[in-house]
């Protein structure tokens, strides 16, 4: 396995992927700042890519990452050679939320034939055009891990924005999307596809229960409208809404030990007239929740904790691909590099590093194994293969 990452701007774009090539690739993927998808030239450099013969895969960010740490409006870039694994891509049309959990199934069954170790998926996250929301993360996951089932490891995220929340975009061979689902899977004996994901958040408050919620739009706790109960919260930051909620997602609790069970939910839009709150995934109704708030100290060491979950014990090249929440960023500000840090400290100087910052995580949950969909984690994929006897 050889692996080649990268750092750009949209000047040297080219040149990146001119070194990319070298390794003859059968995979690069990238992530890019939203403006960029808009930028004839970029996608022209990315088609000679796919010309060379590599598969290209990426999405649009609210901010990429590599070894380096954090950057804004420019590319990362991994290239990918295997020497005894297959690589399979595939892609589905999303045109409404309401059609999620069918994509799913439909992405899934594109790869059951393959018998995949692991699978890569880059989802849409808003559109401008369109309903505000491009997919229910959750019903998403939900049908692509019920079709390819546990033992296939899923992994990837929902593209970004910024903190605009308008247009996002995936890319595959050659075609920008706003609507579509991209992926990739990985399959063959040899080859390691290994998932690690932390939050890192802290509970405060009381322990509330949802009393009306429909999907991912929340309606009431405790009975009460929980717009007005959530910016009894948040005080003076209430006027910030919905960018504030970033920074107090809630977590779903265990009902009989009320405690968290790692899946996170985060505020992304508030609708004035109804009191409600529309979340980045589904909230069942009558589930406890417990509102969440975080600093740097415990964002990295949940980052680190994820790192050391995911990684294998390969000894040669590896891929590392990291997807962690908006909302970490912003909680973090300026000491974002610390939890990239953590994790390239602990993956080693011989992997590989690219990642974003995303609208919503995909990977296992630690309770079922299935893929779901998670908020405010730091997400990591290791990919690693052992050498062809």
């Amino acid at each position: 396995m050889k692996t080649l990452s990268f750092k750009s701007d949209k000047a040297s774009v080219a040149g990146a992927l001119e070194k990319c090539a070298g390794i003859k690739p059968q995979i690069i993927l990238f992530f890019a700042a939203p403006e960029l998808f808009r930028d004839k030239a970029f996608i022209d450099s990315l088609a000679k890519a796919v010309d060379r013969g590599a598969n290209v895969i990426g999405c649009s960010t609210a901010g990429e990452i590599c070894r380096e740490g954090v950057f804004d409006d420019g590319v990362s870039l991994l290239a990918l050679r295997f020497d005894a694994t297959e690589v399979r891509i595939s892609q589905v049309h999303l045109p409404s939320p309401d059609q999620s959990e069918e994509a799913g199934m439909t992405l899934g069954k594109s790869f059951i034939s393959f018998a995949p170790k692991g699978i890569f998926v880059l989802c849409p996250g808003t559109n401008a055009e369109g309903s505000q929301f491009t997919i229910n993360g959750s019903r998403f996951a939900k049908g692509l891990a019920d079709t390819v089932g546990k033992d296939v490891v899923v992994t990837g995220g929902l593209a970004g924005d910024g903190t605009s929340f308008k247009q996002t975009y995936t890319f595959l061979n050659g075609k920008v999307y706003k609507d579509h689902v991209v992926a990739f899977g990985l399959c063959g004996d040899k080859v390691s596809f290994r998932s690690g994901s932390r939050g890192g958040w802290q509970p405060f408050g009381p322990i509330r229960r949802v009393t009306c919620s429909e999907d991912n739009i929340l309606y009431e706790l405790d009975g009460k409208p929980a717009l007005d109960l959530y910016k009894e919260y948040l005080g003076d930051k209430a006027a910030d809404l919905p960018a504030s909620g970033l920074l107090y997602p809630l977590s779903i609790l265990d009902e009989d030990e009320r405690k968290e069970i790692g899946l996170i939910r985060t505020i992304l839009a508030v609708d004035e007239d109804k009191k409600s709150l529309t979340l980045a995934g589904d909230l069942p109704q009558g589930c406890l929740v417990r509102l969440m708030c975080a600093d740097t100290d415990t964002l990295v060491g949940g980052a680190q904790e994820a790192a050391e979950q995911a990684k294998s014990p390969a000894d040669g090249e590896t891929a590392t691909v990291l997807v962690s929440c908006i909302g970490r960023k912003i909680v973090m500000g300026n000491d974002v590099e610390d939890e990239v840090e953590a994790v390239v400290r602990t993956m080693g100087g011989k992997s590989g590093v690219i990642g974003f910052y995303s609208y919503g995580e995909i990977c296992p949950f630690s309770q079922t194994g299935f893929a779901e969909l998670h908020n405010q984690t730091m997400t990591i994929t290791h990919i690693s293969e052992t050498e062809a006897a």
